[in-house]
């Protein structure tokens, strides 16, 4: 349980980092502003044309009487939107990073310089190109590996009593694990840590992932939240990496740059073993 509580610190303490630098904070709203625009779009198109998709899929309920055709149809495009506004959460943090890239990596090298108590952040030798390859390629896998929990949960959705209570709180708990997956992947991928390594680091500490990642993803349910929590996310996610890999942090640093003074008290991280 303590780590539990220590997750969600992270996040809380990503969002006061974005807070306190007002020009980082700026910086890393540009993704998300673009792929909302591509993702509202999506699900307007959806809400508008869902009832006639699922009509057209459903060709063998033609015949059906009045209020069962309805009903039936009804719900199908209910569970579609459903789905799709899932996928949509699911998805809108791997999207963003990959438009975001080289955004999301100035800014978790920027809180890795913050909180190091030398000053110092890992730093890619990689071009690029080479970057955004890798980092699309583990997204896809990553969404894969999502996809598949969640046709898994759609399906148990259909149980009574255990689809609609046992589900939704798992199907949290696998949002919020694969969320935290994606973020901490930009400060990670730079450190060289493989998607096998990364999955690993992050299964040895799942109440962490979870306190992380499960309150974020709740909040991306709320519209336009996702946007403006994204930039403090990617810095929660960094300080989550500095722990996960038993790394020195300083708390309360602060960049000179920005205003504010630095706190020089230091933390050592905890062994990523325990």
């Amino acid at each position: 349980m303590r780590d539990l509580g220590a997750g969600f610190g992270h996040l809380l303490k990503g969002q006061r980092w974005v807070a306190r630098h007002g020009r980082s904070y700026g910086f890393g709203l540009v993704p998300g502003l673009i792929t909302l625009v591509l993702y509202v779009g999506v699900l307007i198109a959806l809400a508008l044309w869902g009832g006639d998709f699922v009509g057209w899929a459903t060709p063998f309920a033609d015949d059906w009487p009045g209020p069962w055709l309805g009903l039936f149809r009804g719900f199908l495009t209910a569970v579609l939107f459903a789905l799709a506004l899932l996928l949509a959460v699911l998805t809108f943090t791997a999207v963003t990073l990959l438009v975001g890239q080289p955004f999301y990596e100035a800014l978790s090298e920027r809180v890795d310089r913050d909180v190091s108590p030398d000053g110092t952040a890992p730093e890619s030798d990689l071009p690029l190109w080479r970057e955004l390859w890798i980092s699309g390629r583990d997204s896809v896998r990553i969404l894969v590996r999502a996809a598949v929990w969640g046709v898994l949960l759609f399906a148990l959705g259909f149980v009574p009593v255990v689809g609609q209570t046992v589900v939704p709180v798992v199907g949290f708990f696998v949002t919020g694990f694969f969320l935290t997956e994606e973020l901490a992947a930009v400060a990670l991928q730079r450190r060289g840590v493989e998607l096998r390594e990364r999955l690993a680091l992050l299964r040895s500490r799942r109440m962490l992932v979870w306190g992380f990642g499960t309150p974020l993803g709740l909040a991306f349910l709320v519209p336009f939240v996702a946007v403006f929590l994204m930039p403090g996310a990617v810095a929660g996610a960094t300080l989550l990496a500095r722990e996960l890999l038993g790394e020195e942090t300083r708390d309360g640093a602060e960049e000179p740059s920005e205003g504010g003074t630095a706190d020089a008290a230091v933390s050592p991280g905890p062994d990523p073993r325990h």
